[in-house]
């Protein structure tokens, strides 16, 4: 171990988490100065800057009119929920998994609403076919596997002609990948992902199907208040408008805010979307030249442009899970990457954040020190041996 040279060069921000993810480039405090602190979110001020930051997100996606987008408590994870038990229910029920966010709707699908829904399941590295899915029936998905680095290539499969709903969690997806919006009748995503914002905040973005769905269907489960997205049979349109369901943080909206002009500035999503792709191609370029690594994805079209998932495969490695943690621990302690270990409930192995806000220089400069990790926990496996 004494032979092995670190790197020269180390990433300027070692922050490669999958969420809460890396800050936009740049980033600093004083760039908040404009958030109404101490104001109420219904107050004009609040207001406004609610409906400013769901103006930008339809701009900067490219969300068409007519389909409402709303600012929702409880990150993704509650758009998901506020979606699944308001609108299932009134036709048969699809439910798509391929990793651990998927599962775990499938679980409040059939164990806490009781649907008796039809569970299409693909393991680490693969996804469902899209062409053995009933598009007549709802269906719930994932756009993008955030603990399996698979993702749906493209909306292809889904017929425009379809009589239920789409329902798709794209929160590691939205603003890195291009949506078909045609195909999608809900999108969920939080805006600590791609954006690198702030916790907690979730958006819910409904097509005009899914409003007449609201407004024709009353599901035979009572709803919290913080689900509720009708009133005597008809959506509640201020939700969509900027006028929350409970109090947000105005700190958050106004960094979510900060990251979309941001965005803008870059020439919105297909600068996006070509920044995420450039971060993963330089991990895929590594895989390639480097066998002992490999992409979790086992085709490169489902392959993730921001949870880049992989796995170690070395004939010398005893003890998958450790060594995997052991490589890990060892980049964290040398300060060059944070919190890249696998999910806990995915194969053993790294995961690498490359969404928008990741700068390609920083993931150029991880690579060798990923190298210098395996080769140090090799030569100690040896040497404890």
């Amino acid at each position: 171990m004494a032979d092995l040279i670190a790197p020269a060069t180390r990433p300027v921000n070692p922050r490669f988490s999958s969420g809460p993810c890396a800050k936009i480039p740049g980033f600093s405090l004083s760039m908040l100065e404009d958030a109404p602190l101490g104001r109420s979110h219904r107050a004009a001020v609040g207001k406004s800057k609610l409906k400013e930051a769901i103006d930008l997100t339809r701009a900067v996606l490219g969300v068409p009119e007519g389909y409402r987008i709303g600012i929702v408590p409880g990150s993704d994870t509650g758009a998901v929920e506020m979606a699944m038990w308001s609108l299932l229910g009134a036709r048969p029920v699809e439910m798509l998994a391929w990793e651990s966010f998927g599962e775990g709707w499938v679980t409040d699908v059939v164990k806490q609403l009781k649907l008796d829904a039809k569970v299409k399941k693909a393991p680490y590295g693969q996804i469902v076919d899209f062409a053995t899915v009933d598009f007549d029936s709802d269906v719930v998905f994932t756009w993008n596997g955030t603990t399996s680095g698979c993702r749906l290539p493209n909306a292809d499969a889904i017929p425009a002609d379809r009589k239920g709903l789409t329902i798709c969690d794209a929160t590691s997806a939205a603003f890195a990948m291009e949506m078909d919006w045609a195909k999608l009748d809900v999108v969920t995503f939080s805006w600590q992902k791609v954006l690198g914002g702030e916790g907690a905040h979730g958006v819910l973005i409904l097509s005009p199907r899914a409003v007449e769905r609201l407004e024709t269907y009353t599901p035979a489960w009572p709803l919290p208040k913080i689900f509720r997205l009708t009133a005597k049979g008809k959506l509640i349109e201020g939700i969509f408008v900027g006028e929350t369901i409970n109090t947000p943080s105005m700190l958050a909206v106004e960094d979510y805010l900060v990251a979309l002009k941001w965005a803008q500035s870059l020439g919105g999503l297909p600068a996006l979307v070509a920044r995420a792709r450039a971060n993963a191609q330089v991990v895929w370029d590594f895989c390639a030249a480097n066998p002992w690594l490999q992409n979790l994805a086992e085709t490169p079209e489902i392959a993730s442009t921001t949870s880049v998932c992989l796995k170690f495969a070395d004939a010398r490695i005893v003890d998958g899970e450790a060594f995997a943690k052991a490589v890990a621990k060892r980049l964290e302690k040398a300060g060059v990457a944070y919190d890249i270990g696998a999910y806990r409930d995915a194969p053993a192995g790294l995961r690498i954040w490359c969404g928008s806000t990741v700068e390609t220089s920083d993931v150029k400069a991880l690579m060798p020190w990923i190298a210098h990790a395996f080769e140090a926990e090799i030569a100690a496996q040896a040497q404890a041996a």
